[in-house]
């Protein structure tokens, strides 16, 4: 399995500038409201500053505190009003680049999706979203105010005296050893903990998909020891981080220390000469001292803003994938037969598929049955054209599929698997997701071709009654059938069935059959058979083994050669002897 890419710090910015420069108008005026913020803070400590050299003037006092008194008025409306406009801009801004993620993702070729981790994927639009849209939100208005603040502070203390000025810039070279110190050392822990953390989510869910196998091999102490180490290198990486951020902090307090003793003393000789007054000496202090705070601001949220900046790295990174490009204009297919010419493919390790050519007539239906692990999903896969097989050629009508594209392709062919997923949102949106301009005629023919028309009139709403996770949930066997109902209404020419009855269990199966039965009559269909009563009824059976073909014929040609198929069915209906299913037991549930 694959990660998704991770852009550069360039590319980073140019999705944020690139977003930022469609809110032309609403980004100047929070940029000018939170700059007026800022400027309105400034003017307290000024303030001060006139009130020391006035001591004795009443009136100068009752004009020193009414003008503190406006300014601070002015700074808190304006604040307030800067930070909404700023988390205005930074929702709108990562709601547009969540939706290009989201989009971009769901656009990417069925092969390459199929390589993601989903753990990677499900972190990026979940915890990185999160992480940019508290730096856009609430660490992005701080830090911007704090930022405007400096710079209009440094200003205003030049402006009282240039060499105050410069007495405190001697705390700046500090500031910057330390960021910098800061920086190199933990720039590569964040980077790390974002993938840590989609680890993390992997082994999280591939535990909860896989928690019957779990139980049944008693695997919960391995998946929870898997789950620990994913966590507890996500945590250490945390840990090492904040004692780096401890470190950074006292580095801050030494800068701070020095830059405040640096204007008192300047002061003081400067006062002595006459070249400044004490109040200006005093306005000089007090605009250092309220440096802290928005400095601090902009250093320490050098944490958040690091996570955020990894979080946004990692969601550019999806939008640096080059969408697939559209092939050349070809022809339709000629008709709806599926080819599959000497497909071979391989994962990591060795081939799973060697070799295998398989023909579909136009209308006919393949079953596809063998051991566990003789490549029946991997070949039906390729069939469907979600998987690109390593060598070999798949054509639909005469027609190769790459040629065809994606987007054809999928109008072509329906994959069905047992992963069906009901929606949120009734059940008759639910079924037209397959065709939305199709009216209720339509959904309530289909559902009741597939054999769902009775439970369906039982819901409380009929075709109006909310399902999915906030609704009236439905069984397996159910959620099988409404893709069943789906099929029928997509009505494309090919189908490929991926063990689609097998989440029925035994009292389901026969309905779930017939069902599948129903949806793909006429349709030229490749099963992998879960049961061998899928297989029985098919036109043709193909037995993979080790991923090879074993054997092709039909089912009786099959039972009297004596071979692989043969041996599947014995074990299956658990008679001595080949033969029709006359003298079935029950049967087992051997995998196919």
């Amino acid at each position: 399995m694959n990660l998704l890419p991770i852009a550069g710090p360039r590319a980073t910015w140019s999705v944020l500038w690139r977003e930022l420069r469609r809110l032309p108008l609403l980004s100047i005026v929070a940029a000018v409201v939170i700059t007026g913020a800022s400027a309105a803070g400034l003017v307290a400590p000024w303030a001060l500053g006139v009130l020391i050299d006035n001591i004795g003037d009443k009136s100068a006092v009752v004009r020193v505190v009414v003008l503190i008194a406006l300014a601070a008025v002015v700074a808190g409306v304006l604040t307030a009003l800067g930070v909404t406009l700023v988390a205005r801009v930074g929702e709108t801004v990562l709601a547009r680049i969540r939706e290009q993620v989201l989009d971009r993702v769901l656009q990417l070729p069925a092969p390459v999706l199929e390589q993601v981790r989903t753990g990677d994927l499900l972190s990026r639009v979940g915890d990185d979203v999160a992480s940019v849209a508290a730096a856009l939100t609430e660490v992005g208005p701080s830090v911007l105010g704090a930022a405007l603040t400096i710079v209009l502070t440094v200003g205003g203390m030049f402006a009282l005296d240039w060499r105050l000025g410069l007495a405190g810039l001697l705390a700046v070279p500090m500031y910057y050893l330390a960021l910098r110190w800061y920086l190199r050392r933990s720039a590569p822990y964040y980077k790390q903990e974002r993938v840590a953390m989609g680890e993390r989510s992997e082994a999280i869910i591939a535990s909860l998909r896989g928690s019957a196998t779990v139980r049944a091999y008693r695997l919960e102490d391995r998946q929870l020891a898997t789950i620990g180490e994913t966590s507890g290198t996500a945590r250490d990486i945390s840990i090492t981080v904040f004692r780096l951020f401890s470190f950074f902090s006292s580095r801050i307090n030494h800068a701070e220390f020095t830059g405040l003793t640096a204007i008192l003393v300047t002061g003081f000789f400067l006062v002595r000469e006459d070249s400044v007054s004490v109040g200006a000496v005093t306005a000089a202090a007090l605009y250092f001292h309220r440096l802290f705070n928005p400095v601090n601001v902009v250093l320490m949220e050098f944490d958040q803003i690091q996570t955020a900046a990894a979080g946004m790295a990692r969601l550019a990174g999806v939008l640096e994938i080059e969408p697939a490009p559209e092939p050349p204009a070809s022809p339709d297919p000629a008709d709806a037969s599926l080819e599959l010419q000497v497909i071979s493919h391989h994962y990591d390790g060795p081939e799973v598929l060697t070799k295998v050519s398989l023909r579909l007539e136009p209308g006919e239906r393949v079953a596809l049955v063998g051991a566990s692990g003789a490549g029946k999903t991997t070949l039906a896969a390729i069939a469907a054209g979600v998987l690109a097989p390593s060598t070999g050629v798949v054509k639909l009508g005469g027609v190769d599929v790459r040629d065809l594209g994606e987007d054809r392709t999928r109008t072509q062919v329906a994959l069905l698997s047992q992963e069906v997923h009901v929606f949120s949102g009734t059940l008759m949106e639910d079924v037209q997701l397959a065709r939305p301009a199709s009216t209720a005629e339509e959904v309530e023919a289909a559902l009741d071709r597939v054999g769902a028309s009775a439970w369906v009139r039982a819901l409380p709403d009929g075709l109006d009654t909310v399902v999915g996770e906030s609704g009236h949930p439905l069984t397996g066997a159910q959620a099988q059938q409404l893709a069943f109902a789906r099929l029928v209404l997509a009505d494309p020419p090919v189908a490929v069935l991926d063990e689609a009855t097998a989440e029925a269990g035994s009292a389901g199966a026969r309905a779930l059959e017939r069902a599948s039965a129903a949806a793909t009559a006429g349709r030229t269909t490749l099963v992998v058979a879960h049961r061998l009563t899928q297989a029985e009824q098919a036109d043709r059976i193909v037995v993979l083994d080790h991923g090879r073909v074993a054997e092709s014929g039909t089912h009786e040609a099959l039972l009297a050669s004596g071979g692989r198929y043969a041996q599947l069915w014995r074990s299956w209906t658990g008679t001595s002897t080949p033969g029709l299913p006359g003298g079935r037991t029950t049967p087992a549930s051997a995998s196919t």
